[in-house]
């Protein structure tokens, strides 16, 4: 059995265990997905900074800086009315010299636009100066052939120094599946793509999903599924990580070098097997604790009514795999007379970057999707829990601590707070934040 210790505190008091300020705007038009990330980071300033962005009801893409210790906000609108779809959000990425380089995708491109979106800060730092967008097309010839479907969806860029500072960006895409590009020049140029991940037998229905963290030095960590849920009856979880022109397994032997690309799913650690009596699953965050061993939470649908999350620590040659909670069902609101088209989108989780023994994560509470706090000391075999948000009007999704955290930095939790959520291209909704300690 799982013990869980939950402090259910309903008045004011009930936060000073969080040091919580007050929650705080951000946007009141905003939202974003979870495979476009980081969707926020922490800057390499004295000062903590924080650069994050969102796409708004109308399709426009933002850009914007927080500073957590004086609540200032400055925006800037990146692309005019790119299409209403939540999957558009901007991912980010602090470059050597100090400038941010933002990366966004159509969601799978239409014949209005179709590829990479790329705008370059030319001031360190300053989100007023992003450049005009730049798009490119991830393209290879043979690439195309082969895989026989070229789309684009979501964009993670990453910068290692162990490799010169050199660039690397993922995103589904040709095929339907994870790709990778390089740069060498702080992206004013990249490298033709590379299929990362593919089934056994081509299906170009199929697209795993993948989540990546990266410690911006030498590894990039990929977290990953057969596909999607909706589509994989037996969705299993999925660790790799890149380093050193190559890929690993989680205990360190090698799937294949870089020129050997793709592997197989099967071919990395499996988190997870689904089986028809547990569920199939699908993925929120991984990071890395500070031994270097993988954490990932992830959820599993016994049926698509029963999102149950969990949380899975690599150690000593196995997985550490243990329940959370019964987080409910879907957030999106249920249309009279129609089916609902994302049963499996769950409230969400965040791991503390700096920190991955603490999880946010939202789940159902009296019929509204509050926040709570999760610390474990034990890789999951027992929790106490403690409430973020309680009472609340809205539903509060999809949260984030953004990544590249150091030490000297606030915990700052980022998430949407729902108007309304009918769909992935129909919402309306605030980004809004909190200063926990």
């Amino acid at each position: 059995m799982i013990r869980i210790s939950i402090l259910f505190l309903f008045s004011l008091l009930a936060f000073s265990g969080i040091k919580a300020q007050q929650q705080q705007l951000l946007t009141n038009d905003g939202a974003w997905c979870w495979f476009s990330d980081p969707r926020a980071i922490y800057t390499n300033t004295k000062k903590a900074m924080i650069i994050t962005g969102w796409i708004d009801k109308s399709g426009n893409v933002y850009a914007a800086s927080l500073d957590p210790g004086s609540g200032k906000i400055a925006t800037k609108k990146l692309y005019p009315e790119l299409e209403i779809d939540d999957h558009d959000n901007p991912a980010f990425l602090e470059l050597a010299d100090g400038n941010i380089l933002s990366q966004y995708t159509w969601h799978n491109g239409t014949v209005n636009g179709m590829g990479v979106i790329q705008n370059t800060t030319d001031q360190p730092f300053d989100v007023a100066h992003f450049g005009s967008p730049v798009v490119f097309k991830p393209y290879s010839e043979a690439l195309v052939k082969k895989y026989q479907k070229q789309t684009y969806s979501y964009a993670n860029p990453f910068m290692l120094k162990a490799e010169q500072n050199k660039l690397y960006s993922f995103g589904r895409w040709i095929g339907f599946k994870p790709n990778l590009i390089t740069s060498t020049d702080n992206g004013k140029t990249w490298s033709e793509p590379k299929v990362v991940i593919t089934s056994q037998e081509l299906d170009i229905n199929n697209r795993p999903y993948v989540k990546y963290h990266s410690d911006g030095r030498s590894k990039i960590h990929l977290l990953f599924t057969d596909g999607h849920p909706n589509n994989e009856p037996l969705n299993s979880v999925y660790y790799c990580y890149y380093e050193n022109n190559a890929f690993w397994r989680a205990d360190g032997t090698k799937i294949c070098a870089m020129d050997e690309l793709p592997f197989h799913p099967e071919d990395a650690s499996v988190v997870y097997k689904a089986t028809p009596e547990t569920g199939k699953a699908w993925i929120f965050d991984i990071a890395i604790d500070k031994k270097g061993r993988p954490v990932v939470v992830y959820t599993r649908y016994p049926t698509n009514r029963e999102h149950l999350y969990y949380y899975a620590v690599y150690n000593k040659g196995k997985w550490e795999d243990n329940q959370l909670i019964n987080s409910g069902t879907w957030f999106p609101e249920d249309e009279v007379g129609k089916k609902q088209r994302e049963e499996n989108y769950s409230g969400g989780m965040t791991l503390d970057p700096q920190d991955p023994s603490t999880v946010y994560f939202s789940h159902q509470v009296n019929g509204v999707f509050e926040l709570s706090k999760a610390t474990t000391g034990n890789f999951g075999r027992s929790w106490k829990i403690t409430p973020v948000t309680r009472n609340s009007k809205l539903n509060n999704v999809r949260p984030v601590i953004p990544r590249y955290k150091k030490k000297s930095d606030p915990t700052v939790l980022l998430w949407m707070q729902c108007r309304k959520y009918l769909h992935y291209t129909n919402y309306d909704a605030d980004i809004v934040y909190r200063v926990l300690k």
